[in-house]
């Protein structure tokens, strides 16, 4: 197996760094903390969490850890199903008493008990009415403070439940959050100006409900020491200097250093040179070309030439000063803003603790370098 993941949880073993963060998650659910963890998508915070998830059981198989991804979900009944989904039944035996305490409980989501044709292993199926979505909700939240059993449950892309069209969603789930005493929750997001508008504005019902953790790039002298070891696992060199132009090329961003990396160690080469890193971008790009050019279709020429100009910068903190906006062509300082929080919003343009914007997509911002004026 290719050791440089890009996908998934696998084990321990290729799992870069981030212990700092790992010990501050476990800490923090092991006492009683609901933790709010943010960061840009393919940064590595679902791997992030299965790691945590994978280090808990091993200390403690007792403790039942359930991950949902929301980000396909459109409307709190697509919410509540795949909760439902993920939790129910997960917390017994399927003994004949807590099949009838399930069925007590759950009046609203009409369980179905039945067996895998295959395995024959017990299994729950659920059909939740529109009308009956609220309270089938609160049915399964009772289901889980009932088992007294501890969970811990990560909701990633939690920013979701904000494009909801129902009202009053978040206050509707911190209702039956905050009276959970054996359930702890990692919220995690991708958007970061939603997120913070959840958890950090004074008017919304999660504000201040959990301790925030940030995730950024994993420090060069630890991902370095990584790579360069599991190339000399096999005999094989990877050079300081050429890992270095990757991440920084990267801007330390996980997913595109270990897209590269996996593609490197793929080749099998005793050493791999800077021409098979640029080889594997170039091709890269010829494969995404075509997205690429879809992306810049959707957008105003303006947003594309401010999206351009900050590609050809790397990253960029002074956007309203004039010598940027003269160097690249822009308009007034009310224009750029505009087409700034238009890009935000659409993803396609993220900023740091530092305040410096970038292009999120590593590639994209490539390929609009490359290409010229646009």
């Amino acid at each position: 197996m290719n050791p440089f993941i890009i996908s998934g949880y696998h084990t321990p073993e290729f799992f870069c760094d981030r212990e700092k963060e790992t010990e501050k998650i476990i800490t923090a659910l092991d006492n009683d903390r609901n933790l709010t963890l943010i960061s840009p998508r393919r940064m590595g915070k679902t791997g992030l969490i299965h790691h945590v998830f994978h280090q808990i059981n091993l200390k403690n198989k007792d403790i039942k850890c359930f991950y949902l991804d929301i980000f396909a979900t459109q409307n709190l009944r697509d919410f509540t199903l795949l909760f439902a989904k993920s939790i129910l039944g997960k917390l017994d035996n399927f003994s004949e008493a807590m099949m009838k305490q399930i069925a007590n409980i759950l009046k609203s989501c009409r369980p179905v008990f039945s067996f895998h044709p295959t395995t024959q292993q017990p299994q729950i199926t659920f059909d939740i009415h529109p009308q009956n979505t609220e309270a089938s909700l609160q049915e399964i939240f009772e289901y889980l403070k009932y088992s007294n059993i501890r969970c811990y449950i990560a909701i990633d892309e939690f920013q979701q439940i904000a494009e909801y069209p129902e009202k009053g969603v978040e206050a509707l789930l911190r209702s039956y959050l905050q009276f959970m005493p054996n359930v702890k929750f990692i919220f995690s997001g991708s958007k970061k100006h939603l997120m913070d508008a959840i958890f950090s504005s004074a008017n919304r019902p999660f504000y201040q409900s959990t301790q925030k953790i940030g995730l950024h790039p994993i420090p060069i002298d630890s991902y370095r020491k990584f790579a360069t070891q599991i190339f000399k696992k096999e005999s094989r060199t990877l050079k300081e200097n050429l890992f270095d132009e990757i991440y920084n090329r990267m801007l330390g961003h996980t997913w595109y250093i270990q897209n590269i990396m996996n593609q490197l160690y793929a080749l099998n080469k005793q050493t791999v040179d800077f021409v098979d890193v640029e080889t594997i971008i170039t091709e890269t790009l010829k494969e995404e070309n075509a997205t690429y050019k879809t992306y810049c279709e959707l957008i105003s020429k303006g947003q594309l030439k401010l999206l351009s100009a900050i590609a050809k910068e790397k990253t960029v903190t002074a956007l309203f000063e004039n010598g940027f906006m003269q160097k690249y062509g822009l308009s007034a300082p009310s224009s750029v803003r505009q087409a700034l929080n238009a890009l935000i919003e659409k993803n396609l343009i993220l900023s740091n603790d530092q305040n410096e914007y970038f292009v999120y997509d590593r590639f994209f911002s490539l390929w609009l370098e490359q290409k010229g004026d646009i």
